[in-house]
Order: structure tokens, then C-alpha cells, then sequence
């Protein structure tokens, strides 16, 4: 049996690598395979530095896709070396690698450097000949025969032609695989790790998993798009972490690919159960990171703060409160937030996190019985009345629990709607207090009683 024909282990869907220089149109055929835009997309080299994974189903055939960054020579402890290093990793962990080549543009010497690399590695290799839409493209590819990796398939990823072939290609090239390869069980907790740039948030994302995921250094932005991983810790909790892009003032982030990787990191934020906001330590809190927390809590997601570069910081109990009275008098919204000093780069205070992010997951999911809430809501009017609202008093008289995730009340009362925000704020805190909410976004709707014969 050859070695493309060995089966896999059980349960294993094979991974499929797409590499190949700078600006072929890896990740557009990335995205074609996967059925769906997931790696971002721009008319400039070098957009993909993280290598990206997907579930792709090709006829029916689960598969997972690995999106890398473009190959370059470079000295290692550079960032495009960094980049392909990460390429080098998810060439050895891949059953099958789609080398795809620019069509128009010819074979260049880079390309033929790369072949011989992708050959001395002992992978099966399929060569795409991407951008050989119209007359005269599959002439072009045929260029290609001179890599010595076989025959190459000629399509165009972006208008979709000649990608069936390839899917062809790719299922008789895959070795056999039993099950479906997706994990079993309950649905992974999705968590975000988001954060200005260079606060260490693919640093934070790499010790987690163990390895080198996402490509790290002194430069800011390294990462552009939202990275996604998967982990299970310790207690058996299975973890979809996505490592996003760092989020700058609205009003310095430059048109083009900055916005896309703003919106990248948004869309992620949106898809998370819970978030972990990296604040770099070191350099203090910002107001921009206020303004990430309360996106945050617009979104209604659980947060926990990773409080990033723990081991930079010389006076620590200083720094513990200055930050904590920050927070109180800034983030209101999200009262008794957790925060975690850790160092990433060293491991002190690491294994204090996914614990905290699961108990604010708990948090988030708490359902509290119409009976106990109604008992707190009797004694929280007795305390403090609610006010004269044009001259007369509201009658609030119940409150229920409408949902979780993040949890949300309504309450109801004859003319309930004119609840001042001062008054709600009150109900809010002790509501938080009493049921142990803290940290995760609370919601209250006001919903009142009509009197019928008002109009008459």
C-alpha cells in the first residue's frame, strides 16, 4: 500500500495545504473550497501571515483546509522567515498540499525554489495553476510541467473555473479516513481573544495550544486576520479560540486591508460565547481598551481580562490598583470583572485562566427562577421606592428572567417604561449582587401595563 492510500486513524479527516508564493490566490481558493469567505482578500501580496483552518465538504467528503502565508526567502528570525516556518509546520502536519502557482505571471525562479523544497518533503502534492481563466490559460499552465510534480490543474479560484477538476483531483489523491473527523460531544465553548496591537494576544493564543499557531514578534498588527484553533483542557472542556487583530481607534485605521481585518476581528467578536481582553500590563490600561470592553459588552458577551506582560511589570500591587480603580470607574456596565495577571511569554498566572473563563461562562448561562427573583425584586423596592415619575409614583410590579446568554430581564409595571436610568441602574447592581452576575452583561427591558380606559 502506498503511502497516499494508507489509512488515517479513526475518526481523522485529512488535511489538505494550500501553500505556494505571495499573490497566487491561496486564499481565494481557500475560501472557494471551503464554500464560504473565511481567509481575507486583497489585491496585494503578503495579506495571509497566519496559517487559517476550515471543515471544507468536497462532494460529501469532510476535509480540513489549512490557508497559509505566502513562501519567501528569508533569514528565520525575520517575519516572512517567521511566515515560513508556520508554512513549514502546516506542510508537515498535511496528508495532501495544493502548490498553487500564478498562472499569468509564468513560472518564477521562487516557484521552482519552492517545488524542490515541497519535494524533498515527501508530501503528495497537487500543482494549481490558479488565474488561467480565458483563452489561453490552460496553454499556460502547462509551464508548470517543469516543476516535476506531476500534471498541473488549471483553474481560476476567483471565477470558479475549473475547481470541480481539481476537487477530482484532490479526492482521489486524499488517502482512505473513517468517520467524519469532526470531534463528538457538545459544542465547543468559542472564545475570542481580543486587545489592542502587540498586546500579546497570539503570544497568549500560542502558549495555550502548545505550539507556534500564530507568528509573534516586536512587530504591532502581526496578525490581520481572526485565527481559529481548537483545544481541550484539562477538565475535558473543548475550546474554539479565535486569535483576532488588534483593534485601533476608529479613526487610525487606514482604508483598505486594516479595515477588513477590523471587521474580521468584529465578526469573530460576534461569534464568541466568551471574550478575553489582553491589556498590556506593562504599558497600563488605555482608554482604548475601555472602548474594546464596552464593545464588548454591547455584544452581550462574557469578558475576563488577561492582564498580558505580568513579568514586565516592577511594582505589581501598584499596577493591580491602579487598573482595578480604573475599571470600577470606567466599566460600570461590567461590575466585578475578572482579571488575570499572566505572562504568556513565561507561563506565570497561565493556568489561572481557562478557569476563570469557563466560571464566566457559567455566569453568562445562569437562568435564576421567577420565584427567587421575584422575592429579591419585593425587598429592592422596599429599600429604596421607586421615584415620582410627573408627579406620581411607578407601580413596578414583577420581574422575570427572559433569557441567557448574556441574561436578560423584563420587568413590568403600570407606566414601567419611565423608569429613570438612575433607578434601573440601582435594580441593576443589586440584581448583580444578589445572583452573583459579575463581570458578564446584564439586560433589562421595561415593559408596561396599559390602562384601558386611559383614552376614554
Amino acid at each position: 500500500m502506498s503511502d497516499i492510500e494508507a489509512p488515517l486513524p479513526e475518526n481523522r479527516a485529512p488535511r489538505v495545504a494550500i501553500c505556494g508564493r505571495p499573490n497566487v490566490g491561496k486564499s481565494t481558493l481557500f475560501n472557494r473550497l471551503a464554500g464560504k469567505r473565511i481567509a481575507l482578500v486583497a489585491d496585494e501580496p503578503g495579506v495571509t501571515r497566519d496559517r487559517k483552518e476550515a471543515w471544507g465538504e468536497l462532494y460529501g467528503r469532510k476535509v480540513q483546509l489549512i490557508d497559509t502565508a505566502g513562501l519567501e526567502e528569508a533569514p528565520p528570525d525575520s517575519l516572512p522567515g517567521r511566515m515560513r516556518a508556520s508554512t513549514g509546520t502546516a506542510v508537515e502536519q498535511a496528508d495532501l498540499v495544493l502548490f498553487v502557482i500564478d498562472s499569468r505571471a509564468g513560472l518564477l525562479p521562487e516557484d521552482r525554489h519552492f517545488a524542490a523544497w515541497l519535494r524533498r518533503a515527501g508530501k503528495p502534492v497537487i500543482v494549481v495553476a490558479n488565474k488561467s481563466e480565458g483563452r489561453g490559460g490552460g496553454s499556460a499552465a502547462l509551464e508548470a510541467y517543469a516543476l516535476g510534480l506531476g500534471e498541473p490543474v488549471a483553474i481560476s479560484a476567483e471565477h470558479n473555473e475549473g475547481v470541480s477538476d481539481l476537487i477530482d483531483q484532490i479526492l482521489d489523491a486524499l488517502p482512505a479516513t473513517i468517520g467524519d473527523g469532526e470531534p463528538e460531544g457538545e459544542r465547543p465553548l468559542h472564545l475570542a481573544l481580543v486587545g489592542r496591537p502587540n498586546a500579546g494576544k497570539s503570544t497568549l493564543l500560542n502558549r495555550l495550544l502548545g505550539e507556534e499557531r500564530s507568528i509573534t514578534g516586536p512587530e504591532p498588527g502581526l496578525t490581520r486576520d481572526a485565527i481559529a484553533a481548537e483545544l481541550t483542557d484539562g477538565t475535558g472542556t473543548r475550546y474554539r479560540l479565535f486569535d483576532t487583530a488588534g483593534l485601533r481607534k476608529r479613526a487610525r485605521v487606514e482604508a483598505g486591508l486594516e479595515k477588513l481585518s477590523t471587521s474580521s476581528t468584529l465578526e469573530a467578536l460576534k461569534f464568541a460565547d466568551t471574550v478575553v481582553l489582553a491589556i498590556d500590563a506593562h504599558e497600563g490600561i488605555h482608554d482604548q481598551d475601555l472602548q474594546i470592553a464596552r464593545l464588548v459588552e454591547r455584544e452581550g458577551r462574557a469578558c475576563v481580562i488577561a492582564l498580558t506582560k505580568w513579568d514586565l511589570v516592577e511594582d505589581r500591587d501598584k499596577t493591580r490598583r491602579v487598573i482595578k480603580d480604573r475599571l470600577e470607574s470606567s466599566l460600570s456596565q461590567l461590575k466585578g470583572i475578572v482579571t488575570v495577571p499572566l505572562s504568556a511569554e513565561t507561563g506565570e498566572g497561565m493556568s489561572k485562566l481557562l478557569p476563570a473563563v469557563r466560571e464566566a461562562d457559567v455566569i453568562w448561562n445562569k437562568r435564576v427562577s421567577t420565584g427567587a427573583l421575584n422575592r429579591w425584586f419585593e425587598g429592592a423596592l422596599e429599600r429604596f421606592p421607586p421615584p415620582l415619575v410627573e408627579g406620581r409614583r411607578l407601580k413596578l410590579r414583577y420581574i422575570t428572567q427572559v433569557k441567557a446568554r448574556p441574561p436578560s430581564f423584563a420587568m413590568f409595571g403600570t407606566r414601567c417604561e419611565m423608569t429613570p436610568e438612575t433607578y434601573q441602574r440601582y435594580l441593576m447592581n443589586s440584581l448583580r449582587e444578589q445572583f452573583h452576575l459579575e463581570g458578564t452583561p446584564l439586560r433589562l427591558s421595561l415593559r408596561g401595563t396599559k390602562n384601558p380606559y386611559a383614552d376614554d
